[in-house]
């Protein structure tokens, strides 16, 4: 049985075609290994890996739950929901520079989950693909514990945080 990576750009309106492009590449090499099933809001569709621009809350769950690897924008609901479910999530936050976002906050959020052991950011197409392939063999590293509540509690007050200090750039 093929394993599952679920990769979701979220629903932001913003392109995030980055993400979809290297998640794709990434399945037309590994066809055989894997089924790739990519969220991609607004951006352009995947050839090769399995696409949906929106999926309904209901599918996002089962996909979350049955699969081996999960990819992800920075946000932090998504994070929450993947860790929740045993999964540390490989990341890719969106770039206001490349107009993926309207700033530097997921970026800013990411750096500290990464810091923290609670993510693995790719910053590459390349690291990316490393990344994939490593938690498909290798699944005890990227298993996330869960202390009910506690992620999406620390994930929220961090939020917070970061929301007041862009108010105060504004």
């Amino acid at each position: 049985m093929r394993r599952t990576v679920f990769v979701s750009v979220g629903t932001d309106h913003h392109d995030f075609s980055r993400l979809v492009g290297w998640a794709d590449t990434w399945a037309a090499a590994h066809r055989d290994e894997a089924r790739c099933v990519v969220q991609h809001g607004t951006s352009r569709p995947p050839r090769h890996a399995e696409g949906h621009a929106y999926l309904e809350h209901e599918e996002v769950d089962r996909l979350m739950a049955e699969a081996a690897v999960i990819v992800s924008h920075g946000g932090p609901t998504t994070i929450a929901e993947a860790r929740r479910r045993g999964v540390k999530p490989i990341v890719v936050p969106r770039s206001p520079v490349l107009n993926e976002h309207v700033d530097d906050h997921q970026q800013l959020f990411c750096a500290r989950l990464a810091a923290s052991g609670l993510i693995a950011v790719a910053g590459s197409e390349s690291e990316l693909g490393a990344l994939v392939s490593r938690a498909l063999t290798h699944r005890a590293e990227f298993a996330a514990e869960h202390a009910a509540g506690s992620v999406a509690q620390a994930v929220e007050r961090f939020e917070g945080y970061v929301n007041d200090l862009l108010k105060d750039r504004r």
